[in-house]
C-alpha cells in the first residue's frame, strides 16, 4: 500500500512550478459533470487573480471522463487502483500548487467557494473544511446522511480525537501542500475523508471551517450508505486503540477482579454471598480485560513506530518502561499463582489425595498464572515491535 509521503517522495521535482494552488478533483465515469467541474474551477481562480492548474484524478473511468478532462484543459492523472482515497492520493502527489483544493466530480460543491478557503489558508489555517449542514438544497442529501449517517459519525469522530469539525465528512477541503508529509495519509477507501481530520487533529494542526452550500448531484451517486458508513466507523476505531481496547479491557479487568475478590472474601451482596460460577465469571472478565489492555498497547505500539501516530501517554511510558519491567511484573503474578497452587496441591496430598476442597483459591490461582503469561508474552511482542524504535 503506497502512502501520500512515498509518492511524494517518487514526484520529479522537474515538474514543480511557482503556481499558487491545485484544484484536485477525483473522477469515476462523471462524463456527465467533468467539464461543468473543471470549467467551473478554471473560472473560479482566473475571475480571483489566482495561478492555479487543475487536476482530475481518473479512477479508471470507462466512460470517456479522462479524455474529455484533458480536452477541457485539466491535467489528467490515471490512477487503476480503485478508491476514493486512492485517486486523492495519485492527484496529490501531482500537484504543483502552494495550496490543494479537493472537491468532487459531481456538481455538489460550489468551485466559486475556492477563493475563500485559500483566504483562510494565507491567515494562517492548515487545513479549511466545508460546513454543509445550515445550507443543503432540497434533495442534495439522504435523509439517512443528513440526519443519522453524518451527524453520528461526525460526533463520534470528535468524541474519539477532539477536531472541533462540524461536517468532519465534507468532500469540499483545502490545505497546504506541505502538510502531506506530515499527515502521512494512507487509506484508499472514502475513509480517507475521515483519515485526512483525524490525523491532522494528531498532529495539532490549525483546522477551521467555512460554511458552504450543498447541491443535488449530476448524474448517478457511487456511495453506499452502509458499506462506506461502516468504512468509516472501522477507521475511526482502529484508529483510537484507547477506546477499542485499553479502555474496555482496564473497565473488564476492574470488574473481574472486584467480583473474584467479593467471592473469595465471602462478602454478601444484597444479602447473598456469590459462589463458584460468580468466581468463573469474574475470571474470565479478568483474563480477557488483560488481554484487551495488552492488544491495545500493541496497537499503540505499532501505531507509533510504523504508522509515525504520537499518543502522549505511550510515549511516556515507552521512556521509562522495558521489556525488564514487563518480564518482572509478569513473572511477579505468575509466580504468585504458582504459589496458591503449590499451597493447593500440599494441602491436597496431605489429606490423602481425596477431593479438593479450595475450590475457589484454585480458580484464582490460575487465572492468576494466566494472566501473568499473558503480561510475559505481551511485553515480549511490545519490545518486538519496538525493534523500530529510532
Amino acid at each position: 500500500m503506497s502512502t501520500i509521503t512515498e509518492r511524494l517522495d517518487v514526484t520529479d521535482e522537474r515538474d514543480r512550478s511557482d503556481q499558487l494552488l491545485s484544484v484536485v478533483i477525483p473522477c469515476l465515469n462523471e462524463a456527465e459533470n467533468i467539464e461543468l467541474c473543471i470549467a467551473a474551477a478554471t473560472e473560479a481562480m482566473a475571475g480571483a487573480g489566482i495561478s492555479g492548474e487543475v487536476i482530475v484524478a481518473d479512477n479508471g473511468s470507462e466512460d470517456g471522463s479522462a479524455e474529455l478532462a484533458e480536452l477541457a484543459g485539466a491535467r489528467v492523472v490515471r490512477e487503476p487502483r480503485r478508491g476514493y482515497g486512492s485517486a486523492y492520493i495519485a492527484g496529490f502527489a501531482a500537484a504543483r500548487g502552494e495550496f490543494i483544493v479537493m472537491a468532487d466530480a459531481d456538481l455538489t460543491y460550489d468551485f466559486e467557494e475556492i477563493p475563500s478557503f485559500l483566504a483562510a489558508l494565507r491567515e494562517g489555517a492548515d487545513m479549511v473544511v466545508g460546513d454543509r449542514m445550515e445550507n443543503i438544497h432540497p434533495g442534495a442529501m439522504p435523509w439517512l446522511h443528513r440526519y443519522i449517517g453524518n451527524p453520528l459519525l461526525s460526533r463520534l469522530l470528535n468524541a474519539l480525537f477532539h477536531t472541533g469539525v462540524r461536517d468532519a465528512h465534507c468532500g469540499m477541503r483545502a490545505f497546504r501542500r506541505d502538510r502531506l508529509e506530515i499527515l502521512e495519509l494512507r487509506t484508499t477507501g472514502m475513509e480517507f475523508a475521515s483519515e485526512m481530520i483525524v490525523r491532522a487533529a494528531q498532529e495539532k494542526l490549525d483546522i477551521r471551517e467555512i460554511p458552504i452550500e450543498y447541491h443535488p448531484r449530476g448524474g448517478e451517486s457511487k456511495l453506499s450508505s452502509f458499506r462506506d458508513g461502516w468504512r468509516h466507523l472501522r477507521f475511526l476505531l482502529l484508529r483510537s486503540p484507547n477506546h477499542l481496547f485499553v479502555l474496555p479491557g482496564a473497565l473488564m479487568a476492574a470488574l473481574g477482579g472486584l467480583v473474584s475478590l467479593t467471592v473469595l472474601a465471602h462478602v454478601s451482596v444484597l444479602g447473598r454471598q456469590w459462589q463458584l460460577h460468580t468466581l468463573i465469571g469474574g475470571s474470565l472478565l479478568l483474563i480477557i480485560g488483560t488481554q484487551l489492555v495488552g492488544l491495545g498497547l500493541c496497537a499503540h505500539a505499532y501505531a507509533t513506530y510504523f504508522m509515525g501516530v504520537r499518543d502522549a501517554w505511550f510515549d511516556r511510558a515507552r521512556e521509562h518502561l522495558r521489556l525488564e519491567h514487563g518480564l518482572m511484573l509478569g513473572g511477579a503474578v505468575a509466580l504468585v499463582g504458582l504459589a496458591m497452587s503449590a499451597v493447593i496441591v500440599l494441602d491436597w496430598v496431605d489429606r490423602g489425595l481425596g477431593s479438593l476442597s479450595q475450590e475457589r483459591v484454585a480458580i484464582f490461582a490460575a487465572t492468576l498464572l494466566v494472566i501473568g503469561i499473558q503480561i510475559v508474552f505481551t511485553s515480549f511482542l511490545l519490545s518486538i515491535l519496538g525493534l523500530r524504535r529510532d
